[in-house]
């Protein structure tokens, strides 16, 4: 009960068969005829004529199989064509953009289970034959993975129009039989708790009047299948399973996806606007600020590329009342299972379409496709960059020029700074030094207690707190040093001083 093609991949001649289109019984019977005297006289008994169902692939290597919308039947001549042509029209479906693909292949776990249970019948029936211990054999048996891979990767290159290889873009084709993973899991040892849940589920399915299907649990059952055949000596296998393997009433079940793997695009960003966030921020199911740059940036960089979902990742952050002016802070936009990947013109019109924008919220420079490596670089330079900031401040008493001197000649100065209070809700209450790489102050003309502080600071320095002081949770800082009452009024940040995607 095994298909032709499983015939020749056990005896290790698939790769030379595997392009023949017309491997069937009855070609693979006429060849026997013609070679082999005992082989004269009618059909061999032993060969399958319900090659749908081979008790090793379980159809697979035709393929017949089953889809959601039914059976899927082939005729001798276009078996493969049908499932690439199947792949071809989803593609289509789905709108993807290819230049190139990677094929991968699941298969239920018990098809290795049956590869296994055909060599040690093999091995017992023909071990002491001189071509069953011969080396070369037992090194040219193909997988059925493998087998399957052989089959249709070429049939997919013709279809598609573009070749087979490491890339991006996948072809899934992802084969499971439930009842026969099932039923090969409860033969397994050191299983007894799950037989009684299995048991217990039956019973529950069977007041249903419903089928077990929970996919989870099939996918689960797979891996401990694998992970539980490796464990077994042949001996225990032996004494387990039936050899040779049962054949089975029905094909596997076929479902055909695509995952193209993430593109990421990178520039910096301006944020003009103290009431927009870097990020969408929902506070008791109220909108905090008008719009965020993440939303921003994501709705024109997905309307191009068409993907599932996106990620937003940036260099730090500002708080939603500071500007994010000079040149700019890093970001990334990681952009899952697109269609298309967006061409050089159409970059520059996400980059357009967000600077013509009438809000002028958020402005964008160097907008760019980039490799995943720019994504590590960016976490790796945070707690290395510096920032510099222009701040407007207001203090209690007017300062004299002695006390804009003090400030100005400061040069890499350690404060500590204990977590803000704003923000001990959700941060953890932790001791942080920080160093201020120097410090500028101004006044505003035609006011005595208005100034312009220009500071340079390690990343992650608290700025409204190094102002005010934070009660004394940040020492020293510009209130402390100057001996008066320090508010800060408004924060720009100026520069990220960082060199990537400048």
């Amino acid at each position: 009960q095994v298909c032709v093609r499983c015939i020749f991949r056990m005896f290790g001649a698939f790769s030379h068969a595997c392009s023949c289109a017309s491997l069937t019984v009855s070609f693979f019977h006429s060849f026997l005829e013609e070679h082999d005297d005992s082989a004269k006289g009618g059909p061999c008994s032993c060969l399958s004529t319900d090659e749908s169902c081979c008790s090793i692939c379980f159809g697979i290597l035709l393929p017949t199989c089953h889809q959601d919308e039914g059976v899927v039947p082939f005729d001798d001549i276009s078996r493969i064509d049908i499932i690439t042509s199947m792949v071809s029209q989803a593609i289509q479906r789905e709108g993807y953009q290819i230049d190139g693909f990677s094929l991968e292949i699941s298969l239920p776990a018990v098809v290795a289970a049956n590869e296994r249970a055909i060599r040690l019948y093999m091995k017992e029936k023909y071990g002491s034959e001189n071509w069953f211990k011969d080396e070369m054999f037992s090194q040219q048996t193909m997988s059925a993975k493998e087998g399957l891979r052989l089959l249709i990767a070429p049939s997919l290159e013709k279809q598609l129009g573009v070749k087979h290889g490491n890339n991006s873009f996948r072809i899934r084709l992802t084969y499971t039989h439930d009842d026969a993973s099932l039923k090969l899991k409860s033969l397994l040892p050191n299983d007894s708790n799950r037989k009684r849940k299995a048991e217990s589920r039956e019973g529950n399915d069977t007041r249903r009047n419903s089928t077990y299907d929970d996919k989870q649990t099939l996918s689960e059952a797979d891996s401990f299948i694998h992970k539980s055949l490796e464990g077994i000596q042949d001996k225990e296998f032996c004494s387990l399973f039936k050899l040779p393997p049962e054949k089975v009433s029905k094909p596997c079940h076929l479902v055909i996806s695509f995952l193209r793997s993430p593109i990421y695009i990178g520039g910096r960003y301006l944020k003009l606007s103290r009431n927009v966030s870097q990020s969408c921020w929902i506070i008791d199911d109220e909108r905090m600020g008008e719009a965020s740059v993440e939303e921003i940036i994501k709705e024109s960089v997905c309307a191009i590329s068409r993907g599932d979902g996106y990620k937003f990742h940036a260099a730090g952050r500002e708080d939603i009342d500071v500007r994010m002016l000079g040149s700019g802070r890093p970001f990334l936009i990681e952009v899952l299972n697109v269609r298309s990947i967006p061409s050089a013109i159409e970059i520059q019109q996400i980059s357009d379409k967000i600077n013509s924008s009438e809000k002028k919220h958020v402005r964008i420079r160097n907008l760019k496709l980039v490799d995943n490596e720019i994504w590590a670089m960016m976490r790796e330079g945070e707690a290395e960059k510096q920032k510099q900031y222009a701040a407007l401040i207001w203090t209690s008493s007017p300062l004299t020029d002695d006390d804009l001197q003090k400030i100005s000649v400061i040069n890499d100065m350690e404060i500590v700074q204990n977590t803000p209070i704003r923000v001990l809700h959700r941060r953890s209450p932790l001791e942080r030094k920080r160093i201020i790489h120097w410090m500028e102050i101004e006044k505003v003309e035609g006011s005595s207690n208005y100034y312009l502080l220009h500071l340079c600071t390690q990343a992650g320095t608290y700025i409204k707190e190094f102002v005010h002081g934070d009660l004394g949770r940040t020492n020293p800082s510009i209130g402390s040093m100057l001996r008066c009452r320090a508010e800060i009024l408004q924060l720009d940040v100026t520069d990220v001083k960082m060199d990537l995607l400048q």
